[in-house]
């Protein structure tokens, strides 16, 4: 009988000795547009079933709303731990397509990269757990605890339709998970800023162009000194908890010292970052415009409450004396994190050094996911995946294929690790 060592190499040789498969698994999840909006998980789902039930992994299927589907499997022992590999379907559009070099839903290889729309974000990851799961059910590996594959369709706008509807519909439980978001070789993210979105619509009252501004009141010009009164959020001071300096001190070394194109973002880390994403406003140049709405993604770090942002935005704007409305929309969220020790983060964290023989530790997201809601319901998780962190969500997204082989090793070998008992 195998010790847990010998599993595991065998496992990792297995990956090396299919990886053709793999990468031709992800290549086909490419080839499928899955974009969202609009959403429809329809296709890739079937073919995601498809593919498992030729190993006879079990495939369940939640329909959260029309034309989304999130897809559960589960093996192993149901009385041990239970460990969550989480990945969504879902990319964001392709955009202009002429900006592509080439189709965004490719899903070929060429010159050791797999190119197309999702490949980093996250194909590339969800097809290395979808593997995963397919090969230990193939080895016939007995798992002394259970690994539930959650493939989730609506994380890009949001995520209501998966992650959070499978919890808070009891769908899905569990002890600790992964999800495979994009991130670096080394450094899985254990921790991320909060997110505050909101809407911000400004009233005026209309009149003659050629009055302003002795006549009427200028819905637009109001909401530019509102939009001044927000991005002094930036220079709120923050008091950032002793629980969570470690986790913010390590995640700058990590941009100084392995990210050095990011040394300048440092700060986002513990100030609040403002985004004017939208200004909508008037009808025409010679009419004073009555409505002016501004879209506004925040994001919070340690030590700072949605109830704190909204009461310094309230004073901001009634001492302007201006007319306004504000509703939240999109991602809110506070700052979260899971503690580098638990035995989740550190089953992925040993097995990049396993896998790569290279020093591995966790670091803070300044984004947001479903890592969220996971912890919200007390689930430790983590993310760690593939990527070409550059081409995520722009044009001509890739992956390299080095990247794609090592996360699925990590992942078959974390597997064991944290399900098996010494």
């Amino acid at each position: 009988m195998m010790d847990k060592q010998q599993l595991k190499d065998l496992l990792v040789s297995e990956v090396e000795k299919n990886q053709d498969e793999l990468i031709t698994l992800i290549g086909d999840l490419i080839k499928i547009p899955s974009e969202n909006p609009p959403g429809d998980s329809t296709e890739i789902s079937q073919f995601i079933e498809k593919y498992l039930n030729q190993f006879d992994v079990p495939v369940e299927w939640h329909e959260s709303t029309d034309k989304m589907y999130n897809l559960i499997s589960k093996i192993g022992d149901t009385n041990g731990k239970r460990l969550i590999y989480c990945g969504h379907t879902d990319v964001v559009p392709a955009g202009d397509l002429s900006k592509w070099s080439f189709n965004p839903f490719f899903g070929e290889v060429v010159d050791g990269w797999m190119l197309g729309r999702g490949a980093s974000d996250m194909k590339a990851g969800l097809g290395g757990l979808i593997f995963t799961i397919s090969l230990l059910k193939r080895l016939n590996i007995e798992l002394p605890g259970e690994l539930i594959l959650a493939i989730v369709p609506d994380e890009e706008t949001g995520g209501e339709y998966g992650v959070p509807w499978l919890l808070e519909n009891n769908l899905l439980e569990g002890d600790g998970c992964l999800i495979a978001e994009p991130s670096s070789p080394y450094n899985p993210t254990i921790g991320q800023k909060g997110s505050y979105w909101f809407e911000l619509t400004v009233y005026g009252v209309p009149g003659h162009g050629s009055l302003s501004p002795l006549a009427g009141n200028n819905a637009i010009t109001d909401a530019i000194a509102a939009i001044e009164k927000i991005r002094e959020l930036w220079n709120v001071e923050v008091n950032i908890p002793k629980e969570a300096q470690p986790l913010i001190d390590i995640s700058k070394k990590y941009m100084r010292e392995v990210e050095t194109d990011r040394i300048a973002f440092q700060p986002v880390l513990d100030h609040i970052t403002v985004n004017i994403g939208t200004i909508q406003g008037g009808t025409k140049s010679n009419v004073i415009p009555e409505k002016c709405t501004v879209e506004v993604d925040c994001r919070l770090p340690f030590g700072v409450t949605h109830d704190e942002v909204t009461d310094y935005l309230t004073k901001s704007f009634e001492e302007l004396g201006i007319n306004y409305e504000m509703k939240m929309f999109g991602f809110q969220s506070t700052a979260n994190y899971t503690d580098a020790q638990d035995p989740v983060c550190q089953a992925i964290v040993d097995n990049i050094t396993y896998v790569t023989n290279h020093e591995a530790y966790g670091v803070m997201q300044w984004a947001s996911s479903d890592a969220r809601h996971f912890r919200d319901h007390n689930i430790p998780v983590l993310q760690y995946g593939p990527a070409y962190l550059p081409s995520i969500h722009g044009y001509d997204e890739k992956v390299h294929v080095s990247d794609i082989i090592r996360c699925a090793k990590v992942y078959v070998a974390a597997a064991v690790d944290y399900l098996y008992e010494e």
